[in-house]
């Protein structure tokens, strides 16, 4: 009786910890110029109702009427503010993943995936040309309070 109490108290932590820690990537953050370090943008990460997890671009903080002149499709010539720039993330092991992020200063779509770190409690996420995420680079965003 006391084994399958504790059991069930364990599985009921595990559980609430999963939930938490997606719960921490959703909301808005701060993307950061890998060259100055400045702030670029803050994108705002939601749940849609299919389940799925996408980012769109709440703000500039340079050029604020810019367009996404690289992107081709339906993101051509397109105002990069309000622009979803995370498309189709799925939860997967504490993270998001199995989507994609387009960076719309090149106009290149990448697989992404994306992470808390614990620690500092910073956003990871990683754009790569590959499905395992060997080529590719990372980024650290920041939370917007």
């Amino acid at each position: 009786m006391k084994k399958t109490l504790l059991s069930f108290i364990l599985l009921i932590a595990v559980s609430i910890s999963g939930f938490s820690q997606i719960d921490k990537i959703v909301g808005k953050w701060k993307t950061i110029d890998d060259k100055d370090g400045s702030t670029k943008s803050i994108v705002f990460i939601f749940k849609a109702t299919n389940g799925k997890y996408y980012g769109k671009v709440e703000k500039l903080f340079k050029n604020v009427d810019a367009l996404c002149t690289e992107c081709v499709g339906a993101n051509k010539d397109k105002p990069k503010l309000g622009m979803m720039v995370i498309n189709n993330m799925v939860e997967k092991d504490n993270s998001l993943s199995g989507g994609t992020i387009l960076d719309p200063n090149n106009g290149k779509v990448y697989k992404c995936n994306i992470s808390v770190d614990e620690k500092t409690g910073h956003l990871n996420v990683r754009g790569s040309l590959d499905k395992g995420g060997w080529i590719g680079r990372s980024q650290t965003w920041l939370r917007e309070q």
